[in-house]
C-alpha cells in the first residue's frame, strides 16, 4: 500500500468516527514511540484549539500513557490493555491500542459513550490493518 492511499485510508477511518458518533471532538493516531500518524480535523498552527489533540505534546503524552498503562497491567497481573479511559470535567479521552500504534478520541461530555467504545474499537482494528499489523 503507498504511503499516500495509506494516508488518506487513515485520515478517512478517523473522519467516519466523527460521523458515525455525536459528540466527537477530535481524533488521532500516535504510534507506539508518541509520533502523530493521522489527525482530524487536521492540526492549525494558526488555530491549535482546531484539534487540540493533534500536537507532537499530546501525541507523546498519548504514548507514554498507553506504556505505562501497559506496564501497570503487566505487573498486576491483568492481562493486555484493552483500552484506557481517561474522564475530565468537560470532556472525555479513550485511547485504545491498535498494532504499533493508538487510536485517541476525544469527546464531549454528554457522549453516548457505548457508542464512542464500539467505533473506536472498530476504528482502532481498521488502523492496525491499514498500518499492516
Amino acid at each position: 500500500m503507498s504511503q499516500q492511499f495509506r494516508e488518506e485510508a487513515l485520515t478517512d477511518e478517523l473522519k467516519k468516527l466523527h460521523t458515525l458518533v455525536t459528540g466527537v471532538k477530535a481524533t488521532v493516531i500516535v504510534n507506539i514511540d508518541g509520533l502523530l500518524v493521522a489527525a482530524y480535523p487536521s492540526g492549525d498552527d494558526e488555530n491549535p484549539h482546531q484539534n487540540p489533540t493533534s500536537s507532537p505534546q499530546v501525541a507523546a503524552m498519548s504514548a507514554t500513557l498507553i506504556g505505562l498503562a501497559e506496564k501497570t497491567l503487566g505487573r498486576l497481573a491483568q492481562g493486555s490493555l484493552e483500552r484506557l479511559l481517561m474522564e475530565g470535567e468537560d470532556g472525555t479521552m479513550v485511547v485504545y491500542p491498535s498494532g504499533r500504534a493508538s487510536v485517541a478520541v476525544l469527546v464531549e461530555k454528554d457522549a453516548n459513550m457505548g457508542q464512542v467504545l464500539y467505533a473506536t474499537k472498530q476504528a482502532a482494528g481498521e488502523v492496525e490493518r491499514i498500518l499492516g499489523g
